[in-house]
């Protein structure tokens, strides 16, 4: 068995992830909007929707054929087919002229309404012309048959779907069938993105001894995108209290929650903290999470606003915004828990023996490979400020703070940082 070092002291002040969860479930959903039916996919409805007619609105035909009386084909067969009179033709779009009486049937394509007195329709290659006034039907249907009803897919008043929803293509279309060009959905978002640290350059200009490129602004702004809010990226901001209050303050007034993606330091860390403190009203709700990578993450609400300090580490900032922020974007788009099933994962076999120390839960990089029809998760493993561990995984592993570590071959939920793509 692994060895374990309990380290439970210098966990006093941290937050359990559970904990962290359950505070940002404190956090409503934001405004909402009407947008056309046309740009609503993947949008989340803010109130249920209910029908305002019956769907489909008339009966019509399933298959190309013949609509019948069921009645009258009872007993046909190849054998001892049913003669029957051609008595019209259904014109697509428009109501039928007249009716199937005894005796008689009327030609119909699929989609055509079923005229007056048939409640049947036979398919066309059991159905053959004897001359122009009379069709020989060779098998037996029963009522309803190759018939979708009035109201079949919804009646007037259903509910058809719940708030809450994400709307899917199918829902899409579902909608337009009613005739709604507009719904109602929560509004996407918008996360305002600070990069902080005097070493933190533009990523246009090369970087002299000691400095780095901004790679935090682009990385979170992509993520955000992929999680389905607007990012509005405020740009690199020098560790000086004035101007990230500056910055900050005006974020807050133009997003719904903000990110600050601080320097790795201590000092870095105190300043955003300062920064944070200096609005009226502000409640420091985080200040470190029981995990690794990403301990020294600060979350604090000013106003009605969540705001995130996460680690100038960008694995370090990535596994925070995946394990919380992504969760909490879903529930301030309208999802009703920041809970872990927006994330998509899936089962593999862990490829070797993992560490870890008690106290906290570690999230490890993983790489999946495919052999034999088994699925299996390398790790990755790496400081927590290279962006290589990133690029090389497909997703991360948890292990609980309980366990000393996890063995090699044990099966593992692996949680997808996107599509799983098998490599070549």
């Amino acid at each position: 068995m692994f060895s374990i070092v309990r380290r439970d002291s210098l966990f006093f002040k941290v937050k359990t992830p559970e904990e962290v969860i359950e505070i940002l479930n404190g956090f409503g959903p934001i405004s909402m909007e009407t947008i056309p039916i046309s740009e609503a996919l993947t949008r989340i409805l803010s109130s249920e929707v209910v029908s305002e007619e019956d769907m489909p609105g008339f009966s019509r035909s399933s298959m190309d054929g013949y609509a019948v009386r069921a009645k009258d084909t009872f007993g046909a067969s190849d054998s001892l087919p049913a003669f029957l009179e051609l008595a019209g033709e259904v014109v697509m779009g428009r109501e039928p002229e007249g009716s199937v009486v005894s005796g008689k049937v009327m030609r119909i394509s699929t989609g055509g309404m079923i005229p007056d007195g048939a409640d049947a329709v036979v398919m066309l290659e059991y159905c053959h012309s004897i001359d122009e006034k009379t069709i020989e039907v060779s098998r037996t249907v029963a009522p309803l048959e190759n018939v979708i009803g009035k109201g079949d897919d919804f009646r007037k008043g259903d509910v058809i779907f719940k708030k809450g929803a994400v709307l899917r293509p199918q829902d899409i279309g579902l909608l337009a069938g009613l005739g709604m060009q507009n719904i109602s959905v929560y509004k996407k978002p918008k996360v305002g993105i600070i990069s902080t640290g005097d070493e933190v350059i533009p990523i246009d200009q090369k970087p002299e001894p000691g400095q780095v490129r901004d790679i935090n602004s682009y990385t979170l702004s992509a993520f955000c995108l992929q999680a389905g809010a607007v990012p509005v990226n405020m740009g690199l901001c020098k560790d000086n209290f004035e101007e990230m209050r500056k910055k900050a303050g005006k974020v807050l007034e133009d997003c719904d929650t903000v990110l600050i993606s601080g320097g790795s330091s201590v000092g870095s860390r105190d300043m955003t903290v300062k920064v944070l403190e200096s609005f009226e009203g502000m409640e420091l709700l985080v200040h470190g999470i029981a995990i690794s990578p990403g301990k020294p993450t600060i979350i604090a609400r000013i106003g009605r606003k969540a705001v995130f300090g996460l680690p100038g580490h960008v694995a370090s900032a990535m596994v925070v915004a995946e394990i919380f922020l992504k969760p909490f974007l879903a529930r301030l788009a309208g999802k009703i828990r920041a809970s872990g099933d927006v994330r998509q994962s899936l089962q593999a076999k862990l490829e070797r023996n993992v560490e870890s120390t008690g106290g906290r839960d570690d999230y490890i990089r993983v790489k999946l490979r495919e052999r034999d029809g088994k699925l299996f998760a390398e790790p990755v493993f790496g400081k927590s400020g290279l962006i290589s561990t990133l690029v090389e995984a497909d997703g991360l592993v948890k292990i609980d703070r309980n366990t000393e570590g996890l063995y090699k071959g044990q099966t593992v939920s692996v949680m997808l940082f996107g599509p799983f793509e098998q490599e070549e």
